[in-house]
């Protein structure tokens, strides 16, 4: 991995965070995310001895408030510590792809996807946090594809413990590691299941109880059980929204109820379908990109679940430039459509709920076609494991080539050098030397 991506990802980030500074002091629109003030007033109360759920909307675990108390000291500290996550997220896209067998040139392609990205830079620099709980699903999957299990695990508890989505690749992490057929493979657990499923157990409990024994219930009612219940009906690209709309005198858990179980029976399939390991990243990439298109609440940082899970899948897909600009173009289309709808009924207040919706329909089925479209062109590959560095592996087309050729390429290698003793040995016998 070349040091100066690096370099330049991290100044790239500095560089719109002292804009943003200079943007939050002279302009009447801030450049700083509104979470972000929430996440440093959380930890000027953890700083005094208090509860970080003192601070009004501050919905996520203690150990982020915790994590932001040198924000007292200076206030952009928490921007820089989500922007060097960010950056690591593309270099553990950059592992990713290498132990997926791709060359050195392809795996820094893969990286500089996500560093030079003017969506995740803007997210960090603005002082969001995806970023901590992307490198915590990335490195818990970098580390599974290693058989790091124990880590892994610890990982995935952390992760879990920070946001509650990274869950739903547990069933596609699960299954990945069984042996054998029928209820042994899919049910029983064995030794490298044990090691992941308890790592994972034991790091959330801890952290999760712990902070329950230091806050109480108001822990567990924000950080947890609010997002369970939630209801967005202003900035919310879900389907779903106008029902929310509708309902929302009413209060009721059952509608949250029946935009989980498509969630559910779709992450089960896809973990199914896609759950060996030399598939374990696309089905990663397709279960977030499902729990989103599918969620009640769905906002434009929820995007960042997905995509930071696409670059090192990217050339295991068989669309051409053309194909992928038409998706891309699509996805954004499909975004800025909505904005204006979203933009009269968010600012200026008008009744256009019906509006918003048909443009939630519209970007719904968008991410669907696209979900579908990148499925059919997926090209696995047949072998079952490389090691770390290695090169890319044989495509499923690449084999077909070969035995469309008569013999497999490692055969033809072999009888080359045969071929060519036998044509010296002739030609030493014509010249009267005999070997």
């Amino acid at each position: 991995m070349t040091t100066h991506h690096v370099l330049a990802a991290f100044l790239i980030r500095l560089a719109f965070i002292a804009y943003g500074e200079y943007q939050d002091s002279v302009m009447h629109v801030p450049y700083t995310d509104v979470d972000y003030h929430v996440f440093t007033d959380a930890a000027a109360y953890v700083a005094r001895g208090h509860s970080p759920y003192r601070r009004a909307t501050y919905r996520y675990t203690p150990l982020l408030a915790w994590l932001l108390v040198p924000t007292e000291l200076c206030r952009t500290f928490g921007k820089l510590v989500f922007s060097a996550l960010d950056v690591a997220v593309g270099a553990l896209v950059y592992r990713l792809a290498r132990l997926e067998g791709h060359s050195r040139r392809i795996a820094v392609s893969c990286a500089a996807l996500w560093w030079y990205n003017p969506l995740p830079i803007a997210v960090c620099s603005r002082g969001n946090a995806e970023s901590l709980v992307l490198c915590l699903l990335l490195y818990c999957l970098y580390l599974c594809r290693r058989r790091l299990l124990l880590l892994a695990g610890a990982a995935l508890g952390l992760a879990v413990h920070v946001k509650i989505y990274p869950a739903v690749v547990a069933p596609a992490l699960y299954w990945s590691l069984g042996e054998g057929s029928g209820v042994r493979r899919w049910l029983l657990p064995n030794a490298a299941r044990l090691r992941l499923c308890g790592a994972a157990a034991v790091t959330f409990l801890s952290l999760t109880v712990g902070c329950w024994l230091i806050y109480g219930d108001e822990f567990l009612q924000e950080t947890y059980l609010y997002h369970l219940t939630r209801r967005d009906v202003r900035h919310n690209f879900s389907v779903f929204f106008y029902a929310l709309y509708l309902t929302e005198e009413w209060g009721h858990w059952s509608l949250g109820l029946v935009t989980f179980v498509p969630q559910l029976v779709l992450v089960l399939a896809l973990a199914v379908r896609f759950h060996r390991p030399r598939h374990l990243l696309f089905c990663a990439f397709c279960q977030v990109y499902v729990f989103v298109t599918f969620n009640k609440v769905c906002t434009s940082q929820y995007f960042l679940w997905y995509l930071s899970l696409l670059p090192p899948v990217l050339p295991r897909l068989s669309c051409s430039y053309l194909e992928g600009g038409l998706m891309l173009g699509l996805w954004y289309f499909a975004q800025a459509s909505w904005l204006l709808p979203a933009y009269l009924l968010e600012f200026e207040g008008r009744q256009v709920y019906r509006l918003v919706w048909a443009e939630s329909a519209a970007f719904f089925c968008a991410n669907v076609g696209i979900l579908a479209r990148l499925i059919r062109k997926y090209d696995a590959p047949t072998a079952a494991a490389v090691a770390e560095g290695g090169g890319r592996q044989p495509s499923e087309r690449d084999q077909s080539r070969g035995k469309a050729d008569g013999e497999p390429r490692s055969q033809t290698s072999r009888a080359k050098p045969q071929h060519q003793q036998q044509t010296v040995k002739h030609r030493n016998k014509r010249g009267g030397k005999v070997n």
